[in-house]
């Protein structure tokens, strides 16, 4: 992603999020905080919707007030002006000393479980370089780990 959150590049797995994706919001450049918590992208197939929606707009309430980016205070006040259904409670709600907050997503009859991590390079030699970030998703489960093997491509 760039700082933007725009889409940079991904691997062919991402395929399996996009299935019932409005076609604005999988039209380059497409932003990934507005893919993921738009109720016509990714939302309705998150579990813990609430849980994750308050976790992104976290990050990027930081990142706000670390860069005072006028595009992300756009993008921010975008993303809050979303009304998703938020009634249904969350499977799973984090314990105080937990490290991270897990994507519990469905695909058909399944529910994936995962953990990211975000990277971003300390000391580009390249200034565009610095404003790329690097998110994984690892599987938090056995289950998620066998779906994901049995649906490479």
């Amino acid at each position: 992603m760039d700082r933007h959150w725009n889409l940079v590049d991904a691997n062919s797995a991402v395929a399996l999020f996009m299935d019932g994706v409005a076609t604005e919001l999988r039209t380059p450049p497409i932003n990934v905080m507005r893919l993921s918590l738009h109720p016509r992208g990714v939302a309705p197939r998150i579990i813990n919707l609430a849980q994750w929606r308050a976790h992104l707009l976290s990050r990027l309430r930081r990142e706000i007030a670390q860069t005072a980016d006028p595009e992300l205070v756009v993008l921010y006040t975008e993303i809050r002006g979303y009304q998703p259904d938020l009634d249904t409670p969350d499977l799973q709600t984090p314990v105080a000393g937990e490290v991270v907050i897990p994507l519990r997503f469905r695909i058909g009859d399944h529910e994936l479980v995962f953990f990211s991590m975000v990277a971003a390079f300390g000391t580009p030699l390249d200034i565009t370089v610095d404003e790329l970030a690097l998110e994984f998703f690892f599987p938090a489960n056995p289950a998620t780990a066998a779906f994901l093997a049995s649906h490479r491509t």
